[in-house]
């Protein structure tokens, strides 16, 4: 099974993630931010991959230290359980509908990192989690996961629906790219041969 731990502390931050990526979408959350919670839920549910995340975070701050942090350590999770990369699909692509709200992802495992994101956002919060740090979030676990991501949302007008279908679209864009592709064996998805 392709797993990865990453126990990561700073003065601000105390995280343990674990993700399986050949899981069955099983998971156990707790960041302190409900709504931040619930959007890794719906990521370890709808891309297969069990996620276990612990975060005790500086919330007496505010938020952005466990935003980002546990960006960064399910991002690193998820690179260390892809290894070298071999027999990956490599890319994946997602159209997440969610009522009147429709979003598009698009994501390459590439080893270069980049986020493009074309989200609008009217509120301020959702839930408690401030809705500025939602896109720092995604920034965050893509940089630490070496992945080049697109997320935009075509149209919609509530923000609940909106964010949850990114992270619905980043589930089974990431579910369909860590996928083993058997006809590629343990083949690098890359003409360089390393990614």
């Amino acid at each position: 099974m392709r797993t990865g731990t990453i126990n990561r502390t700073t003065g601000e931050t105390a995280i343990d993630v674990t993700v399986n990526l050949d899981g069955t979408g099983a998971y156990t959350v707790s960041t302190g931010i409900g709504f931040l919670d619930h959007m890794l839920e719906q990521l370890s549910r709808h891309s297969l991959i069990d996620l276990d995340v612990n975060v005790v975070g500086d919330l007496h701050v505010d938020q952005h230290h466990t935003t980002e942090d546990s960006g960064i350590a399910v991002g690193e999770a998820v690179a260390k359980a892809l290894g070298t990369k071999a027999g990956i699909t490599r890319y994946g692509s997602a159209y997440s509908p969610m009522d009147e709200t429709l979003t598009r992802v698009a994501l390459d495992i590439s080893g270069r990192p980049w986020l493009v994101w074309r989200v609008p956002l009217t509120m301020q919060r959702l839930g408690e989690w401030d809705t500025e740090l939602i896109e720092h979030w995604f920034h965050s676990f893509a940089q630490a996961a070496g992945i080049t991501l697109h997320v935009e949302t075509l149209y919609g007008a509530n923000n609940h629906h909106i964010v949850e279908s990114c992270f619905k679209g980043l589930a089974r864009a990431l579910r369909q790219a860590v996928e083993l592709d058997p006809r590629k064996g343990d083949a690098i998805p890359s003409t360089k041969g390393i990614l």
